[in-house]
């Protein structure tokens, strides 16, 4: 699965570019964290944290470059500034834009309690609550941009051709794939009884089309872990879109003369089989080209998988059990990890290199199964598996 490298100068030119729109009069893409700012914020860190303090950098604490923090700060300095909000530590010290920001991000990277954050950084429990919810609210609006469909045909194509280089599918736009965020609820209330998924947990799914690099592309998150994958798809944006033909609605291939390959996405079994999502061969006493179609199809959707596994190692605030959150503020909590998940790709950021490949996202859900099969997605995913093979005829 090679990286974009175009695709990926692309977008980190319109990342400088956003930064110049807000007005600051030098990148901080090129403007290195201020040294003295970091020296001081390391030594205002106590608790667990100061004792690795000989090991202690700023990557091991936030998980990202200082080039990828200034531009976050660079996006929510006008919000997280505003006033009447006049933050400040324990020590009665205002908070500056960058501590405000650390506080946010590593709230959401580690996925600490406010307690544990606020004694580390200085400041109060209700403090980083405020500060959290404040840069989650200016981030939503703020970064929105890197999450979206390829908007050119020029950038479909290049994600297209990065999708055939993984294990050979032609014309293929995205993976889909969906995780569970798991909350521990009151069990007092009956409305939350909504939220109890087919492993007895209570959960919320979100549900995220990928690129070939990992970057989501569409999301949509907020619904209960009590639905299937179907059901969740069938209520999304994206759903309506590709059935109104507004979406995945480019150029066709021709596989031989006179049969066509439309764009699609992939996903696994949970899904519906759909002329513009196609799902793997199920059963037993499969073809040798139905076999083959479910290698070429396994290995291709991984990257969502993968993604989703990233997100959760990255943004640790989702990826255990939450503590009765409030569950109309966690689907905007989501999203801005997606986002920040993005940045990071965006700006081409080389300390998620250094983190191991998992994809392990949903540990203890096993793969549920949609009986679900449009006649016409049965027919092109047959044509499709035997012009792998080299079957269809000419």
């Amino acid at each position: 699965m090679g990286p974009s490298r175009g695709l990926k100068r692309k977008r980190k030119r319109k990342a400088e570019a956003k930064v110049e729109e807000n007005g600051l009069a030098t990148s901080p893409l090129s403007q290195p964290l201020p040294l003295d700012w970091w020296d001081d914020f390391s030594k205002r860190i106590t608790g667990p944290l100061s004792q690795s303090r000989l090991s202690l950098t700023f990557e091991s604490v936030f998980k990202i470059s200082r080039k990828t923090f200034n531009y976050i700060c660079s996006l929510v300095k006008e919000d997280m500034m505003a006033k009447p909000a006049n933050f400040s530590a324990s020590n009665g010290k205002p908070l500056s834009l960058n501590d405000r920001v650390a506080i946010a991000l590593r709230r959401l990277s580690s996925g600490e309690s406010l307690s544990i954050v606020g004694d580390s950084f200085g400041v109060n429990q209700s403090t980083v609550a405020q500060i959290t919810w404040k840069f989650v609210e200016s981030m939503e609006v703020r970064g929105l941009h890197h999450l979206q469909w390829p908007s050119t045909e020029a950038d479909m194509e290049e994600t297209k051709s990065s999708f055939e280089k993984i294990r050979g599918l032609p014309n293929c736009c995205g993976a889909i794939d969906t995780t569970h965020i798991i909350m521990c609820l009151s069990t007092m209330g009956t409305s939350n009884n909504v939220w109890i998924d087919h492993q007895k947990k209570h959960s919320m799914i979100l549900q995220a089309i990928v690129d070939p690099e990992m970057r989501f592309r569409d999301v949509i998150t907020g619904w209960p872990g009590s639905l299937s994958e179907s059901c969740v798809l069938q209520n999304s944006g994206f759903f309506k879109l590709s059935e109104e033909g507004k979406r995945l609605n480019g150029k066709m291939i021709e596989l031989s003369e006179g049969t066509y390959l439309r764009e699609y996405i992939v996903g696994d079994a949970g899904f519906p089989l759909l002329p513009w999502l196609l799902t793997p061969y199920k059963g037993k006493g499969l073809s040798d080209f139905q076999s083959e179609f479910n290698k070429r199809h396994f290995a291709t959707r991984m990257v969502a998988r993968r993604a989703l596994a990233r997100l959760k190692e990255m943004w640790r605030i989702i990826q255990g059990v939450m503590w009765r959150p409030d569950t109309n503020k966690l689907p905007r909590i989501i999203l801005v990890c997606c986002l920040l998940h993005n940045i990071v790709i965006d700006l081409e950021d080389g300390v998620q290199d250094e983190m191991p490949f998992s994809y392990k996202h949903d540990p203890g859900y096993p793969q549920r199964s949609c009986e679900s099969v449009d006649k016409t997605a049965f027919i092109q995913r047959e044509k499709l598996s035997l012009y792998l093979s080299g079957r269809l005829p000419p």
